[in-house]
């Protein structure tokens, strides 16, 4: 199973493994107060792609089909999450506000699809 946390959420046992896949550190967060098991920045979108969706620049959907493109890029990546996530629960931890639009919803459905 593949999920999805803010990473304010408090971590609870039924998480199972926690990656923290954003690529900057969340603001305001010490290290040693968030429960995670791994940082993957490299599954986060690209820096220039980020950008590009938080000035509105891009709309969600012009968005996802982005960062879908650089997750076919990380094939080796993508692999080794989809497997955690088939192999036990794998909660994907992010700091956007935005509960709906974001990365981490994206690559979970991405990691859903990608076989193990």
């Amino acid at each position: 199973m593949i999920q999805c946390k803010r990473v304010c959420e408090r971590a609870v046992a039924e998480d199972g493994y926690r990656v923290l896949v954003d690529r900057l550190w969340p603001r305001g967060v010490k290290k040693s107060d968030l429960a995670y098991d791994e940082w993957c920045k490299d599954i986060a979108p690209s820096t220039e792609l980020r950008k590009a969706f938080h000035s509105d620049r891009l709309d969600f959907a012009h968005f996802s089909a982005r960062y879908r493109g650089e997750l076919d890029e990380r094939p080796e990546v993508v692999k080794r999450l989809a497997q955690l996530g088939h192999q036990q629960t794998l909660t994907l931890l992010y700091a956007a506000r935005d509960t709906r639009q974001n990365h981490a919803l994206v690559l979970a459905e991405y990691l859903r699809k990608t076989a193990p």
